[in-house]
């Protein structure tokens, strides 16, 4: 069945929607900035450049940090020419930088939006827990050594936050979002080896909501703080207290989610890799 529609002037509108990968060390975020280099900007450059007198938007279904990453981004466009869906990922992928990676390009309604059709936005924070640094994984992860974190005790205060409730302590300043309510759908700690792995799923994410979460796990994990007053920062919305962000650069928006499975399995679902890591040098032990 063909979505396509046609506009005042009878030229063909086609909505295409993409699930990507991107790098986001060298980028300022996912949103266009009046300076530096953002992804949405490059791919609405590229794109727009196969029809140069109608500019191009791109949505996505998450606004990426500037130092984060994606595995698994879905976005939408909508473009006036005879470019089928299903052509776009070899068209860009072949113009865009290593860093960006188009996974799959597939035709959507007009009425479908990459954003508000999303029903979650699933995250994943990496950490590396050993205690001699690893170049390879540098860039993708947060090197924490000096004690081995309980991941018992970080998977039973996420256990918590399982719900509807107002997240405003996780909330960077600066929003223009009214409140801090939004749904916590899945929350888990896996560990392996020197490696952990934080998932978090979630309706909607509050601005810096998973980095500002982290960084209190991560105090809670080397017990530096208590679970209880882990729990009263969050349901007392104290966010004068948490005052640490983890690092953008172990942050990777795994995936968005809708009602009916648009894309491929191999190109959608879990495309960032889980290491395995054997525990050679493991940290030393909480006091």
């Amino acid at each position: 069945m063909s979505h396509v529609s046609t506009n005042l002037s009878g030229d063909l509108i086609q909505r295409v929607g993409m699930s990507l990968q991107y790098d986001g060390s060298t980028f300022c975020g996912w949103q266009k900035q009046k300076t530096g280099l953002s992804i949405q900007g490059t791919l609405e450059k590229i794109i727009s450049g196969f029809d140069p007198i109608r500019p191009v938007k791109v949505v996505a279904a998450g606004r990426t940090d500037a130092g984060v990453h994606a595995a698994g981004q879905v976005v939408h466009f909508d473009f006036c020419g005879h470019i089928p869906a299903t052509r776009w990922a070899s068209t860009l992928n072949g113009r865009l930088p290593d860093s960006i990676r188009i996974r799959q390009a597939i035709e959507r309604p007009l009425d479908w939006h990459a954003c508000h059709s999303a029903i979650y936005r699933r995250y994943r924070y990496f950490i590396y827990n050993g205690c001699s640094p690893n170049i390879f994984l540098s860039n993708w992860s947060w090197h924490r050594y000096q004690f081995r974190l309980d991941e018992d005790l970080m998977q039973l205060a996420l256990d918590g936050l399982i719900g509807f409730h107002d997240f405003s302590a996780f909330q960077r300043s600066k929003t223009n979002r009214l409140n801090g309510w939004t749904t916590i759908q899945d929350a888990k700690v896996e560990r392996s080896g020197d490696l952990i792995f934080i998932d978090i799923q979630a309706s909607g994410f509050l601005y810096g909501m998973v980095r500002l979460l982290v960084g209190q796990l991560v105090a809670l994990g080397e017990h530096k703080l208590s679970l209880k007053n882990f729990e009263a920062r969050w349901k007392e919305c104290r966010r004068a207290e948490v005052r640490y962000a983890a690092p953008a650069k172990g942050l990777c928006l795994i995936r968005a989610g809708y009602k009916d499975l648009l894309f491929s399995k191999s190109a959608w679902f879990d495309t960032f890799p889980k290491y395995s890591l054997e525990v050679l040098d493991s940290p030393p032990a909480p006091p």
